[in-house]
C-alpha cells in the first residue's frame, strides 16, 4: 500500500480485517478481528495516516510550504509527519521534548532511531526543556518559532484536532457494521473520537487509554458530545504512557507468535491485552463479534527494545 507520491493523501485507503484464532475465543464463543492498519505504510501507518491526510490537505490549500508539530524523543507522531511531509513536498519543524537531547545531536541521531529517521526525511528540530514543553501551545512560544522558521501550518501533539478527526472517521467502512465492539487504544482522543462518530447506532467503542488520568473524556466529549455508546476502559495503561512491564512484552510475543500481528507496547499491545483479559472475564456475551484496531505504532518498538537490552529483560520479537 505504500506510495511516494502526493495522491498517497488524497486517496481513499482501506484495510483488512483479519480475524484472530486463539482457544480462548473459541471456548468464550468470540469472534475477534482486527483492522490492519499498520500496513498502510512502514512509517505513516495507522492513525497518523489518518490524521495527518486532511491536515497536510489543509497545509496545502492554505499555500504553507511547511508545518510545525510537537512529540517526544520516541514519538511516532514525529517521524511519520517527517516522512509524510517529505512526500507531499512540505518542510517539517518539529518541537521535541528534552532539551538535553539537542547537546550533542550526533549522539542523539546514532541513539535514537526515531529521531534519526525523521532527520532523514528531512525534518529540523528545536529542543525545549519539560517546563518549556508544557507551554508549547502559547502564543508566545508559537511566535518564537515562526521568528525562527517563518510561516507553517501547526499540528498538535499527537495529530489530534477537527481534521484529523474527520480523517479518523474513514477508519471504519460499510462492511464493518456487523461487530457488536469496536475497540481502539487511546491517546490524545482523536482515533476514537473519530470511529464514535462513524460507527453505527446500535454498536458500541471501547477505549484503552495508553495512560493515566480523566482528561480524556473530556477531549473526546469536544468531538461527539451526544453520542453514549461509547466507554474508556480503564486499568489496563500499565501505569501510565510509555510504561509496560515483563507481563505486556510476553503477552505481545506470545500473541504475535500465535497470531502473526505484531503489537507495539505504548498502544496496541495494551489494547490486546484488556481486550483478552475481558473476553476471559466474560465482559463479552457468546457470539459478540469484536473489531480491533491496529493504529500502527511499530516502528518504535526498536527503541524499546534498545532500553529492555540494557535492562537485560525479554525483548519484542520482530520477526
Amino acid at each position: 500500500m505504500t506510495d511516494t507520491t502526493n495522491s498517497f493523501f488524497d486517496s481513499e485507503v482501506i484495510t483488512e480485517n483479519q480475524q484472530i484464532f486463539l482457544p480462548i475465543l473459541e471456548e468464550k464463543k468470540v469472534a475477534l478481528f482486527i483492522k490492519r492498519e499498520d500496513l498502510i505504510h512502514s512509517f505513516v501507518s495507522g492513525n497518523k495516516f489518518r490524521k495527518l491526510k486532511y491536515n497536510l490537505q489543509e497545509a496545502k490549500k492554505l499555500k504553507k510550504n511547511a508545518v510545525l508539530t510537537f512529540g517526544g524523543a520516541h514519538s511516532n507522531h514525529i517521524v511519520a509527519t517527517a516522512v509524510a511531509g517529505k512526500m507531499v513536498g512540505l518542510k517539517t519543524f518539529g518541537i521535541i521534548r528534552g532539551d538535553e537531547l539537542g547537546k550533542n545531536i550526533t549522539q542523539t541521531l546514532e541513539e535514537n532511531a526515531t529521531l534519526r529517521e525523521a532527520h532523514e526525511n528531512g525534518m529540523k528540530f528545536h529542543f525545549v526543556s519539560r517546563e518549556l514543553y508544557r507551554q508549547k501551545t502559547s502564543f508566545g512560544f508559537i511566535e518564537k518559532m515562526k521568528n525562527k522558521w517563518g510561516d507553517f501550518y501547526l499540528i498538535p501533539e499527537g495529530g489530534t484536532n477537527g481534521l484529523a478527526v474527520e480523517g479518523c472517521e474513514e477508519i471504519l467502512t460499510k462492511e464493518d457494521k456487523q461487530f457488536d465492539y469496536i475497540c481502539s487504544s487511546v491517546g490524545t482522543g482523536g482515533t476514537i473520537a473519530g470511529i464514535i462518530k462513524a460507527k453505527k447506532k446500535k454498536q458500541n467503542v471501547l477505549g484503552f487509554p495508553a495512560l493515566k488520568g480523566n482528561f480524556l473524556s473530556e477531549e473526546i466529549k469536544k468531538y461527539v458530545i451526544k453520542d453514549k455508546t461509547w466507554k474508556l476502559q480503564k486499568g489496563y495503561d500499565f501505569g501510565g504512557y510509555a510504561k509496560y512491564d515483563e507481563a505486556l512484552i510476553g503477552f505481545i510475543n506470545d500473541f504475535n507468535a500465535k497470531t502473526g500481528v505484531l503489537l507495539d507496547p505504548i498502544y496496541t499491545g495494551k489494547m490486546l491485552f484488556g481486550i483478552i483479559d475481558l473476553i476471559k472475564k466474560d465482559t463479552f456475551e457468546q457470539g459478540t463479534k469484536i473489531l480491533a484496531i491496529h493504529t500502527g505504532g511499530i516502528q518504535g518498538i526498536q527503541g524499546i527494545n534498545k532500553k529492555l537490552v540494557q535492562k537485560n529483560k525479554e525483548i519484542i520479537n520482530c520477526l
